[in-house]
């Protein structure tokens, strides 16, 4: 069973890095935009906490959207549900170091 769990983890965290914000060349994951995926196993509901660039952000509804269809067509989720917070505040340090090579920040 947490065999499981940890696949469909790593599946949800592929989905997630196929959605990117159609302004930055990046996907919102190693952007360091999710910030949580909770996944329950039992009922097959994912809650993934996210945070955008800035809160003024023209694309929230596209990203969010997006996200969560990518999310629900990993085999074994139900249904997914995105949170959008901004505590933290997002910076670029959250960044992988891929992204900000990509970006060119190292």
């Amino acid at each position: 069973m947490e065999n499981n769990l940890m696949q469909m983890e790593e599946e949800i965290v592929k989905a997630l890095r196929t959605v990117y914000d159609p302004e930055i060349p990046v996907n919102i994951y190693d952007l360091g935009l999710v910030y949580d995926v909770d996944v329950n196993h039992k009922t097959g509901h994912v809650v993934v906490t996210m945070t955008l660039t800035s809160p003024n952000c023209p694309v929230v509804d596209f990203l969010i959207t997006d996200a969560q269809m990518r999310v629900e067509s990993v085999k074994g989720v139900k249904s997914a549900e995105i949170k959008l917070t901004f505590e933290p505040e997002w910076h670029r340090d959250m960044m992988t170091d891929e992204a900000k090579l990509e970006l060119g920040l190292l």
